[in-house]
């Protein structure tokens, strides 16, 4: 699962944004909300001010859940880079009263939920058309070490994460979408024109809030 020519195109969504960050991105409800949860939304290549990203995050926050969007998961920035101020973030938002992290990852971003599942410092991962994977290693690493219930939104069919955790075999729970007519990137830069697109932009939305409503 590494890079393709997917992952530096897409389509720009139409919208307004909520928040005026530049750093990062941050989405409240405008509904009470439980203070103590966050769910991280982790960028692909084009990073936080992606308008296409700011909306969904405006999305989840409807949605009752407060998203801490981080700016730096760039491509040219490896794990020792990235992960450090990933983990200042973590520990201010702990600061904040914080206790309950989630964490959705798009292409680049989903290498960085995996790595915060393999320690269980989040409660829920969702990822879609995640890169950067070591398969089979990240999907048996995952299963052997951590507790975090997974779920992956896919174009492409991964029939290996099905294979390991499937049928049951993983206990904190798992599931796997595949959305037909999409290519890699439609979670976030999805040609909203193409039916089969929209529905999967769509469906794996809603299939990522309902990951959340139950395991956070």
């Amino acid at each position: 699962m590494s890079f393709c020519e997917h992952c530096v195109k897409g389509v720009i969504h139409e919208g307004t944004p909520t928040d005026r960050g530049v750093d990062s991105y941050v989405a409240t409800p405008t509904v009470d909300y439980p203070k103590d949860k966050v769910v991280l939304f982790l960028p692909d290549v084009f990073g936080a001010q992606l308008i296409n990203a700011q909306l969904m995050a405006d999305a989840f926050a409807e949605n009752g859940f407060k998203h801490f969007r981080y700016r730096k998961v760039v491509p040219n920035h490896g794990a020792a880079q990235t992960r450090p101020t990933l983990d200042k973030v973590i520990n201010a938002l702990k600061e904040q009263g914080v206790t309950i992290f989630g964490a959705t990852g798009y292409c680049f971003g989903g290498r960085y939920v995996f790595d915060l599942a393999f320690e269980n410092i989040i409660k829920a991962g969702v990822v879609a058309h995640p890169s950067l994977l070591q398969v089979p290693a990240d999907l048996e690493k995952y299963f052997s070490t951590s507790k975090v219930p997974l779920l992956i939104n896919s174009c492409p069919s991964q029939a290996k994460a099905d294979e390991i955790f499937g049928d049951g075999k993983f206990a904190p729970g798992y599931k796997r979408n595949f959305y037909e007519g999409c290519t890699h990137g439609f979670a976030v830069r999805g040609d909203m024109s193409d039916p089969k697109v929209k529905a999967g932009k769509e469906g794996a939305f809603k299939e990522t809030v309902e990951w959340f409503i139950k395991n956070l």
